[in-house]
């Protein structure tokens, strides 16, 4: 596609609109696009070959032609007014820039011919910062995805968005029902892991270098009946002081790196 460029100064202008729906999944899910603001998550989309349709920047500011680089031909260009980027944005302050991008269509297939050595479950985790969280712990050790069960906060919501910081392109990321999709995985030689507060087995006394699934659930709830039942074996975070739990996000990032060190050992 040849880029183009356009300026667009109404907040009533039809495609406005369009994009201001992006701030809600309704939106997201009728268009099959979402939003992300601010230079650093544009690039770091650019750089990743992700499937951005429009980049969408202030005329007072100029086009960043640093992004221009990477965008090369494939991205169309559109400058907005101030009032343009005041009603599609999700922030206080809005960046000056954002982008268009098209939803990738991840199979759950796809992800099982893949070579799956460590890789988190989530099921129904609720708090868009915890699963950018957890997203960016298991850029950060190298996981081969990350499974987002039904009831999971929706991946594009535009502050899971901003918590992951770039990594939710580093690394697949695919929805899925669980109950489907875990039996195939361990068919395939998938250890998976479950955390309980009531399990006798220290995280730390656990073999998790073999290809293994970590599996956590709902900041209040945890893990569901059903997907617990589906697990190999249950851990538990050893801890010495008084706190009863971890935060769903700091106990995925204990478990990820846990399970990173013992392959380096």
């Amino acid at each position: 596609m040849t880029s183009t460029y356009t300026e667009i100064m109404s907040v009533q202008n039809n495609r406005v609109k369009e994009w201001a729906q992006l701030l809600e999944r309704r939106g997201r899910d009728k268009q099959g696009k979402y939003l992300i603001e601010g230079y650093h998550l544009v690039e770091e989309a650019l750089r990743a070959g992700a499937p951005v349709e429009t980049i969408v920047f202030s005329v007072d500011k100029g086009r960043p032609e640093e992004l221009a680089a990477w965008a090369a031909d494939r991205v169309e260009w559109v400058g907005v007014s101030q009032a343009v980027l005041d009603k599609c944005s999700d922030t206080q302050t809005p960046q000056g820039i954002f982008a268009v991008v098209t939803k990738p269509g991840l199979d759950p297939d796809e992800l099982l011919a893949s070579a799956l050595e460590l890789a988190v479950v989530l099921d129904g985790v609720q708090d868009p910062g915890n699963l950018g969280t957890i997203i960016r712990s298991a850029d950060a050790v190298g996981a081969s995805a990350v499974v987002l069960g039904r009831g999971t906060v929706d991946l594009y919501n535009p502050k899971t968005i901003r918590s992951t910081m770039g990594s939710m392109y580093h690394l697949p990321i695919v929805e899925a029902d669980l109950l489907e999709l875990l039996p195939r995985a361990r068919e395939r030689g998938v250890r998976l892991v479950t955390t309980s507060l009531q399990a006798q087995r220290s995280c730390y006394d656990t073999d998790l270098r073999q290809p293994t699934w970590l599996i956590l659930g709902n900041e209040a709830k945890g893990v569901s009946p059903e997907v617990a039942a589906q697990s190999d074996v249950q851990v538990i975070i050893p801890m010495q002081g008084k706190a009863e739990s971890l935060n769903v996000a700091m106990a995925a990032t204990v478990l990820l790196f846990e399970a990173s060190r013992q392959r380096l050992v």
